[in-house]
């Protein structure tokens, strides 16, 4: 049987994928190689032809899950007002549907972790991607100078991200809500700050 031409190409896309996945769900240490290649319906013993170590799929993974979620509140804010746009992240990612959608959701809460106890390559790409993440938001806070923005930013995101990570391990729906809201809340109340009324 003959394959098209970039068939290695859209296989190691798909394992990337299937992986990144995979990885928000289980975490980066709760997959082994058979189970991220049976994500994908291969064996084992394909892995080595596309990736030269499991630490070096795991870090292409969750390159491609943060810059989804980059890419995700860019589409959620074109177009609309600064303020809009800060908002309309806050509610989105502080939603029980990513709440209760690990896998297709932000690497943020279900990776940082794991990366923390990664070695340089994978901090490094961490590093980066939420760097870039850091640059959305700050460009939703346009009347503060460039380190302020960022501070404030980094601060959002933080809160996010711990409201999300406690409302996935509160079990209880009516605590696990409670958080989100409480997550809300506080960045509204930030929102203020960064947003005076004119």
């Amino acid at each position: 049987m003959r394959y098209p031409k970039d068939h290695g190409q859209q296989t190691r896309r798909r394992i990337v994928e299937n992986a990144s996945y995979g990885l928000r769900q289980n975490g980066a240490d709760g997959l082994s190689v058979v189970d991220l290649m049976r994500l994908v319906d291969l064996t084992h013993g394909s892995f080595y032809a596309y990736f030269k170590s499991r630490d070096a799929l795991v870090i292409e993974a969750l390159a491609l899950a943060m810059d989804q979620t980059v890419d995700h509140w860019l589409d959620l804010t074109q177009g609309l007002p600064d303020e809009k746009g800060f908002d309309a992240v806050v509610e989105s990612y502080l939603s029980p549907r990513h709440r209760n959608n690990a896998a297709r959701g932000c690497a943020l809460p279900a990776l940082a972790a794991d990366i923390g106890r990664s070695g340089p390559e994978a901090r490094r790409t961490f590093a980066g991607r939420l760097e870039k993440m850091i640059d959305v938001i700050a460009g939703l806070i346009p009347k503060r100078s460039s380190m302020d923005a960022r501070q404030a930013a980094a601060g959002a995101i933080a809160t996010m991200v711990g409201s999300i990570v406690l409302a996935r391990a509160a079990g209880d729906k009516r605590l696990s809500d409670a958080l989100l809201e409480a997550g809300r809340q506080a960045l509204r109340n930030q929102g203020a700050n960064v947003f005076p009324s004119p």
